[in-house]
């Protein structure tokens, strides 16, 4: 069984929200209260480009074209969400000055996290956790991370 010590913050998001917890009960029976949340609008990527791809053209075989892959703005903007809250973590980090952190997101996202996260907050984290649980109720997320064997 996982123990969440008491005023630890919880992180839970993914590439659109996220959901800034503290655990104001001990570390027996978490009671996680929602200090922040961040929610992205982050609309599909034919809605934010409508370009075609571009074509290049290839040196060695004169005549030929091959085709670019399109950008997509969707995952663009996933990325650029999880740096936006990686610096409000530290922020509420310094602020609050927390101890221990856990952080639950999307395997995906964890990573993109882990990139952006200052060595500071680093230093605080407990653990990761590598699901999607945005989508849940806080008491659901209680009842996750307490169960979760795995940690």
């Amino acid at each position: 069984m996982f123990k969440i010590p008491h005023n630890a913050l919880v992180f839970v998001g993914d590439g659109r929200k996220a959901l800034f917890l503290r655990n104001a009960g001990d570390a027996m029976s978490p009671n996680l209260k929602t200090e922040k949340v961040f929610e992205d609008v982050n609309p599909l990527t034919h809605e934010q480009g409508g370009d075609r791809p571009g074509r290049i053209s290839e040196a060695a075989l004169p005549g030929r074209k091959s085709a670019v892959e399109p950008t997509n703005w969707h995952d663009i903007e996933e990325h650029r969400f999880a740096r936006t809250v990686a610096a409000a973590m530290e922020q509420l980090v310094r602020t609050s000055k927390a101890k221990a952190l856990i952080v639950v997101a999307p395997p995906r996202t964890l990573a993109d996290l882990r990139n952006a996260f200052h060595p500071d907050v680093k230093a605080c984290v407990l653990a990761e956790i590598g699901k999607d649980l945005t989508k849940h109720p806080v008491s659901e997320i209680e009842m996750h991370l307490v169960k979760d064997a795995s940690i």
